[in-house]
């Protein structure tokens, strides 16, 4: 089932992942509970400067499997530091994007392949997989002119062509339809109210039971 009070939320560019991070955050600390919010790549001191290599800079300054084994050094990171001593401490953590992320970029979009990247994931995450991913899904076109508006250079992966954005999101949308006591799909072309209503009925069901 995944670690209980651990909850990702995945997409393509543009889906407006940290906005409803911080609606999520909002309402579960007002029901009572403790709320870390973090992101991947990132999240801790040495992930946040991979990060760094991974969001800028040309769209190909990595092969695909030195990108994924960036990708799954972070989340060692990540996981050490942030998500696994959160989680010993009864608090939740929301992860805006988390290994689904790894598999649909370079298992998929880059043509890794599932084998490789379940393997970085059976070392690195273990059993450590949240109980609940929510997949917000949306066009390509409309996520990257939502994405384009945003100021910053962390847009490598913005920048990449339209053929790679339709494929991932048919990755997100199969990894879905392939565990579905983990993931739920949330219509993100909704406006921003509904999105959160949305994303709070799949949230409930999951609520630590000792505390509702």
């Amino acid at each position: 089932m995944g670690r209980r009070r651990f909850i990702t939320l995945e997409g393509g560019e543009g889906a407006g992942k940290s906005t409803q991070i911080r609606l999520l955050a909002q309402r579960l600390s007002e029901a009572g509970h403790r709320v870390v919010t973090t992101r991947e790549p990132g999240g801790a001191p040495g992930a946040e400067a991979i990060r760094e290599l991974l969001v800028t800079g040309e769209t190909g300054r990595w092969a695909p499997k030195t990108e994924a084994l960036l990708h799954f050094a972070a989340r060692e990171e990540h996981l050490a530091w942030t998500v696994r001593p959160a989680l010993e401490r009864g608090d939740w953590v929301i992860s805006d994007r988390f290994v689904d992320s790894t598999m649909a970029y370079q298992g998929v979009a880059q043509k890794l392949g599932a084998e490789f990247i379940n393997e970085l994931k059976a070392l690195v995450v273990g059993d450590d997989m949240p109980a609940l991913t929510l997949i917000l899904d949306l066009a390509p076109e409309t996520g990257l002119a939502r994405a384009g508006r945003r100021a910053g250079g962390e847009d490598r992966y913005e920048r990449m062509d339209k053929a790679f954005h339709r494929t991932l999101r048919q990755a997100f949308l199969d990894i879905a339809k392939n565990d579905p006591q983990r993931c739920v799909v949330i219509d993100a072309e909704k406006d921003e109210a509904a999105v959160a209503e949305a994303i709070w009925t799949a949230v409930r069901g999951h609520l630590d039971p000792d505390r509702h």
